[in-house]
């Protein structure tokens, strides 16, 4: 989907540049943007808007050095939203320096209209952050809140993998073109979050990141959400730009408590300065949005394993093996007080479009959710997985097939009824989804099962079984159960 006047939109983001209030007040003006390009320099002198130094750079651009990045787009099959487009979201265009426009990859959530909470903090995070962070996106977006964050090492990418576990809506604000391979550690997770979610950014989709994109990136986190969540954030982190954005624009500032440790020093300085509501769990951030939701429930938390947050990446710090860390400790330890959890779903009632349209984004199929991110990411750093093999299938013998062009596939039936193509070796599946596939039998089982007892995370199984589903290995049941085909 490309806005009608994307084109416009984009000429004049490359020539005033980013995050630059003129383009709301250009918005504002002009009803029909149209109305100002051709109207030429004439036009846009007497607009009042621009100094001689603007005027130049508007003249000096061409239209049609926008055609480009639409091509880019409309090869990435990405969306183009402009500020003049009905879909573009109200809280984003209503700040002092709204985007021209915004590219996406996914489907961009009903912001207006749903509760939503950016959650930000350290790159270098502790595993109290990580933990919190994790488990915080996990039970908010069981009560269907919608989680908003950078994409970034640490607090972010721990956020928004919590609430991929819970197959919730995430949306990923980038400082850098979507298409840009940043943070290759990530990759996979920014796919799975387009079959949630979206990612977006406001820079075309190639470009490069640079130092002063991300402190502008930080405005669109908060003005996409109702309330913005500190976690261990440091004296001169830059989620306190986020905050302050935040306060500016009339949302809520959360702070986790944490130590006095310098790790800590900025979010605790902002608690005691008054300008952030101290948490110690989810339920103190839900109780701000008083009456926005209704208890159904309890989450079980069980099923988060310790290779989940091992996996979660932080700066500085390379990735845990699961038996590095002491899960019972860590997740007993955590300041969320699971015995409290309640499930819900989240509404701000605004409109009954916006409610149908996000019911009718929650009822996508897992192959639609998932459709293809397994193929759209390089099959890098692989992983040896350990898995007990039941006794019938140590047992068995696999036979080399003929070869044949019938469309019958040649399996092997044990006595448990348990069915498994016996020419492995032309699957082509790689080890993770090889070891989802050797899991599961015909007996239906649940998807947490599989990513905790083969210590996989959970966005990787979804990946997983949705290929073996494409190549009609296994059958998807409700509940997110799964068996042999």
């Amino acid at each position: 989907m490309i806005s009608s006047n994307a084109k416009i939109w984009i000429w004049l983001a490359s020539a005033l540049g980013f995050a630059n209030p003129k383009i709301r007040r250009l918005y504002e003006l002009y009803p029909d943007i149209s109305d100002f390009y051709n109207g030429g320099a004439k036009e846009w002198r007497l607009s009042g808007i621009f100094n001689q130094r603007d005027l130049n750079k508007l003249e000096a651009t061409q239209l049609n050095s926008a055609d480009k990045i639409l091509d880019r787009c409309m090869q990435l099959n990405y969306s183009v939203i402009s500020i003049d487009d009905e879909s573009f979201p109200a809280c984003l265009r209503n700040i002092e320096a709204p985007p021209a426009v915004i590219y996406v990859s996914g489907h961009l959530p009903d912001i207006d209209n749903r509760l939503s909470i950016g959650i930000v903090g350290t790159r270098r995070a502790t595993d109290y952050g990580i933990t919190n962070s994790y488990k915080i996106g996990y039970a908010l977006s069981k009560y269907g809140v919608t989680i908003v964050s950078g994409g970034a090492l640490g607090v972010d990418c721990a956020s928004h993998r919590g609430t991929l576990a819970t197959d919730g809506v995430t949306i990923c604000v980038l400082g850098c073109g979507i298409n840009y391979n940043y943070l290759n550690e990530n990759a996979m997770m920014r796919q799975a979050i387009t079959k949630r979610g979206a990612v977006i950014s406001e820079y075309p989709p190639d470009s490069a990141p640079r130092n002063f994109h991300f402190p502008a990136r930080n405005r669109i986190i908060s003005a996409l959400s109702d309330g913005v969540l500190i976690i261990e954030a440091g004296i001169k982190s830059g989620s306190l730009i986020t905050a302050n954005y935040a306060g500016e624009q009339g949302k809520k500032v959360f702070a986790l408590l944490g130590n006095n440790s310098p790790q800590n020093e900025g979010s605790n300085e902002r608690i005691k300065e008054g300008t952030a509501i101290p948490i110690t769990d989810f339920l103190d951030i839900l109780n701000e949005f008083d009456g926005l939701y209704a208890t159904n429930g309890d989450i079980d938390f069980n099923f988060i394993s310790e290779n989940d947050l091992n996996e979660v990446p932080t700066k500085g710090k390379s990735k845990k093996s699961a038996k590095s860390r002491n899960a019972k400790s860590n997740l007993n330890n955590c300041v969320l007080n699971i015995d409290e959890l309640k499930n819900s779903v989240i509404s701000k009632d605004i409109s009954n479009k916006s409610k149908k349209k996000s019911d009718n984004n929650r009822s996508k199929s897992k192959t639609e959710e998932i459709l293809d991110a397994e193929k759209s990411v390089a099959q890098k750093n692989s992983f040896k997985v350990q898995t007990e093999i039941s006794e019938h299938q140590k047992s068995k013998s696999i036979a080399e097939p003929e070869k044949s062009d019938s469309t019958d596939t040649m399996i092997e039936k044990a006595d448990n009824n348990d069915v498994r193509i016996k020419n492995k070796e032309n699957l082509n599946l790689n080890t993770t989804v090889q070891a989802v596939y050797d899991y599961i039998n015909c007996e239906p089982v649940h998807i947490d099962k599989i990513a905790n007892d083969l210590n996989i995370p959970i966005f990787k199984v979804l990946v997983a079984l949705t290929t073996l589903e494409m190549k009609g290995l296994v059958t998807a049941l409700q509940g997110r159960r799964y068996i042999l085909k």
